[in-house]
């Protein structure tokens, strides 16, 4: 049975490639654009259009914070913010719980 195909992503280029999901000794994914790294996303994984510069800030703190999309059992990767709005109220959130930003970043409810 092969395997499926995943996302990476050049956040430099705001592009995203459909690859062979890595395997145990996959070399270093590359951007064929500008050969920098390409970036795992997961294969749940839905880019923002390349005009959509706030989209891709989004993606930004999302995978600088670790967050990735791969899919669950049934439900996908479940809640991720779209708006740079939701991200700083996801942060502050974090700040003020002092919880980590990754956890907050994927909470769809905030309870203060």
């Amino acid at each position: 049975m092969g395997h499926g195909k995943t996302s990476y992503v050049c956040l430099p280029c705001r592009a995203s490639f459909k690859q062979a999901h890595p395997g145990r000794y996959d070399r270093e994914r590359v951007c064929p654009r500008c050969a920098g790294p390409l970036i795992h996303v997961g294969a749940a994984f839905a880019p923002p259009r390349r005009r959509d510069v706030a989209g891709w800030r989004t993606l930004s703190v999302l995978l600088h914070a670790g967050v990735r999309f791969h899919m669950g059992c049934c439900d996908g990767p479940g809640y991720r913010p779209r708006t740079l709005g939701e991200v700083r109220e996801r942060m502050a959130y974090a700040k003020a719980t002092g919880g980590p930003v990754a956890q907050a970043l994927v909470r769809r409810d905030l309870s203060w």
